[in-house]
């Protein structure tokens, strides 16, 4: 594909190409997943490092578990200072719960002190004010800190116009045509940015999740009883293969 000046467009390029639009399902969508789910409510003030770190937690495992495991290494440490202090081995014990707690220790450890080392200290507030490219280039240069996190971060902790995916949103926005089949972490983040209303960015994506949870499972999905059925390509291919 080649854009009106002629040029040839590079893969990343043509998917936002053809995502410049907003499709007509989004309100529809919105609306339908509120009637449902409601109106989230969340908590304010919640510290930008508790949610990084919390987010980091949270990767491969259950909310049951990771919940368990940040619980575990607050008590452990009370203040972040003392975990960048301590041995990853003592942090690894603390998260034991969450699964991959080495994996994750290093991570956390490593993650604490590049922030000292370039901060001078631990406040994540400034990410609150800062401009928003600078806060996420800021939160996505340290090693193992992918577009979700740095959006859940942002979103949820800064308030912030930015919209996370997971993986359950994921599977939806392809079950759903507003994403490529094939695409990347980067490419989806920014294609449902474009598509939906920023401010209803944290509603969509708690309220997706849940419909992911329940209903829009990655196998047997409980397509009778989704409440975005009409909009969904995916229904229609299952059920052409089906009659």
């Amino acid at each position: 594909m080649r854009s009106p000046d002629g040029r040839q467009l590079s893969m990343k390029q043509r998917v936002l190409d053809d995502s410049s639009h907003i499709p007509e399902s989004i309100p529809y969508i919105i609306q339908n997943l509120r009637a449902v789910y409601g109106k989230p409510r969340t908590e304010r003030g919640l510290d930008p490092l508790d949610v990084l770190i919390e987010t980091i937690l949270s990767q491969s495992t259950s909310n049951i578990n990771s919940g368990r495991a940040f619980e575990n290494l607050k008590k452990r440490f009370p203040t972040w200072d003392q975990a960048r202090r301590a041995r990853v081995t003592s942090i690894e014990a603390a998260i034991r719960s969450g699964g991959l707690a080495r994996q994750k220790s290093v991570r956390i450890k490593s993650l604490l002190n590049e922030i000292h080392h370039q901060r001078g200290s631990l406040d994540l507030s400034f990410l609150r004010s800062a401009p928003l490219d600078e806060a996420r280039q800021f939160l996505a240069s340290f090693k193992g800190i992918g577009p979700k996190t740095v959006a859940c971060t942002l979103l949820f902790a800064c308030n912030r116009p930015v919209f996370p995916i997971d993986t359950h949103i994921f599977r939806i926005a392809r079950r759903l045509a507003l994403i490529p089949e094939r695409c990347s972490d980067e490419q989806a983040h920014e294609i449902m940015e474009r598509i939906l209303p920023a401010g209803r960015y944290l509603e969509v994506h708690i309220n997706l999740i849940r419909h992911g949870r329940r209903v829009c499972r990655p196998s047997d999905p409980l397509c009778e009883e989704c409440c975005l059925v009409e909009y969904c390509g995916y229904y229609d291919a299952r059920s052409l293969r089906t009659d």
